[in-house]
């Protein structure tokens, strides 16, 4: 097991200031393909598929199950852990920065024991929130999920592209500490790497990560909630079919495709500003020497809202 340090995170902070060149935009920039393409709430239905992804890393799933509060508070940790991320990938620098060494931080404290077998990790493995490798598998998730959503909402996305936000990601990376020698440098090396994984006995999906995903579509109350069964659909359209298969999730493809080109329909029909994600117009407001939005404000209130209906909680 390797695990990043204080001062491995440190340095490579310090590398990331070094290539940075307005600390005002952050890690990115409104010229990034990151903010292109990262930077409206289409991303949002594809956040099933990201955290069921990650909870199918044996020691991400433990680790929460071990250490948070998630069941008890679906929404809170949805909106705690999109704070650190928004101020990484919208931020200032600084504010980037203190919001990776928070995270770093937080996890540190966080390590315990697989106690039983669960794929080929043998029971008794022990696990740390810190591991470099499922930090990349966190991280490689949220790059992949971005990508397939844009595609079901837009069609392919050209190769180039692709390539050049696999590449600025790795800034994102960075923040966690995982050493860049361990990140692709192209699209094809990302999705080399995802389909590795996902056909290993290294992802595997636990019983406590079956559990919580119930709770995540709103199988965790006495009855799901009409947008729970939507995005449960959802969900399972996006996952690859082996881990959707792991987690149980119940296939209802008329409810997907009927979900998918709703909320198509609506998001192309609206204004770009309608569709951003507070942090980010907040971000261009900021580069703009304006301040925080109402508008946005009333937005990110609102997505809060939709996960509480959504999750029943």
């Amino acid at each position: 097991m390797a695990i990043v340090t204080w001062n491995q995170l440190e340095a490579s902070l310090a590398q990331l200031r070094a290539h940075v060149v307005d600390p005002r935009a952050g890690i990115f920039g409104p010229r990034s393909v990151a903010w292109q393409i990262g930077a409206d709430l289409g991303l949002f239905i594809g956040g099933g598929r990201a955290a069921l992804l990650q909870l199918a890393h044996p020691f991400v799933a433990h680790a929460i199950d071990q250490h948070s509060s998630t069941r008890g508070d679906v929404v809170g940790r949805f909106q705690r852990t999109f704070k650190n991320v928004f101020a990484m990938a919208f931020g200032e620098l600084d504010d980037a920065f203190t919001a990776a060494r928070r995270v770093h931080a937080v996890h540190a404290h966080i390590n315990g024991t697989i106690a039983a077998q669960i794929g080929g990790w043998p029971a008794g493995t022990r696990y740390h929130a810190n591991d470099v490798d499922a930090l990349r598998w966190v991280h490689a998730t949220l790059v992949d999920t971005t990508l397939v959503v844009r595609e079901r909402l837009f069609g392919t996305v050209p190769v180039d592209l692709k390539d050049r936000y696999v590449i600025e990601m790795n800034r994102f990376a960075a923040l966690f500490g995982i050493p860049h020698t361990m990140l692709p440098d192209s699209w094809a090396a990302h999705a080399a790497y995802m389909a590795r994984m996902i056909a290993s006995d290294r992802i595997a999906v636990a019983p406590c990560a079956r559990e919580m995903a119930k709770f995540l579509v709103g199988r965790g109350v006495a009855h799901q909630p009409p947008l729970g069964r939507i995005g449960e659909a959802v969900t399972h359209a996006l996952l690859p079919p082996r881990i959707a298969e792991q987690f149980d999730l119940r296939a209802t493809p008329r409810r997907a495709a009927a979900g998918l080109a709703a909320f198509g329909a609506l998001y192309k029909r609206l204004p770009r500003f309608a569709i951003a994600i507070p942090a980010a117009a907040d971000a261009h407001r900021r580069l703009a020497g304006q301040g925080p939005s109402r508008f946005a404000a009333w937005t990110e209130r609102q997505l809060f809202s939709l996960a509480t209906r959504a999750t029943g909680t």
